[in-house]
């Protein structure tokens, strides 16, 4: 199938209220484009770089995610256009965020990215040090940083049930933190790649992020 056929396939078997993003990290511009003239806005990169260069040379209706790990010196380069940030794993980031939205005149996105996973590779905050963190009440400053949800990656496994208890486990997150710290803003649940999605929707995301599956085999050279 070509990218545009996947892409038309994975948006009508998708609940409408699950959004997707192309992850089109490592691929060309030229296979964004495909997806681009297929209907999909939204998509995903890793790496600011390559983000920005994107930015530059692509419609400038699309509607770029970072969904990759973010160092705080990279956030200026992406602040200028980025429509959502999902790997927010600290208060320091946050604070830089708020920093460079006031610097451009944007309220940017943000999901804050939860370790979910096993592997001690997987980024994010632990569920402990982000309530730690919003029981003191800084976050309600952050006055040009929109809270929308949560983000998480799943354990790299076959076992199906071990997803499953982590997705789960997250949407519980979700609902909590929803409802003791936030607003009507804080509706994204972000999970679910090209080897999970199918659980992650079962588990309530509202968000997921497939690449591979629409663009084929990533070459990382």
């Amino acid at each position: 199938m070509s990218i545009a056929e996947k892409i038309t396939g994975l948006r009508a078997a998708l609940p409408q209220h699950v959004e997707l993003i192309a992850v089109s990290k490592t691929y060309p511009p030229s296979a964004v484009l495909e997806a681009y003239r297929a209907g999909q806005r939204a998509f995903g990169e890793n790496r600011p770089q390559e983000l920005v260069e994107k930015y530059h040379a692509l419609p400038k209706d699309i509607r770029w995610h970072q969904i990759g790990g973010l160092q705080s010196n990279k956030v200026k380069y992406i602040a200028p256009f980025v429509a959502m940030i999902h790997s927010v794993e600290s208060a320091k980031l946050l604070d830089v965020i708020q920093k460079e939205a006031v610097k451009n005149d944007r309220t940017i996105d943000v999901l804050l990215e939860i370790r979910i996973a096993r592997e001690a590779s997987k980024h994010g905050w632990s569920e402990k040090d982000l309530v730690d963190y919003l029981q003191t009440g800084a976050y309600r400053n952050l006055n040009s940083v929109r809270f929308r949800g949560l983000m998480g990656v799943a354990t790299h496994t076959e076992d199906q049930e071990t997803i499953r208890a982590e997705f789960t486990r997250l949407h519980e997150l979700f609902v909590r933190l929803g409802n003791e710290y936030f607003d009507r803003d804080f509706d994204t649940l972000s999970m679910g790649m090209t080897s999970d999605y199918p659980i992650a929707v079962s588990c309530g995301s509202t968000m997921v992020r497939i690449g591979s599956y629409i663009f084929g085999a990533r070459n990382y050279l």
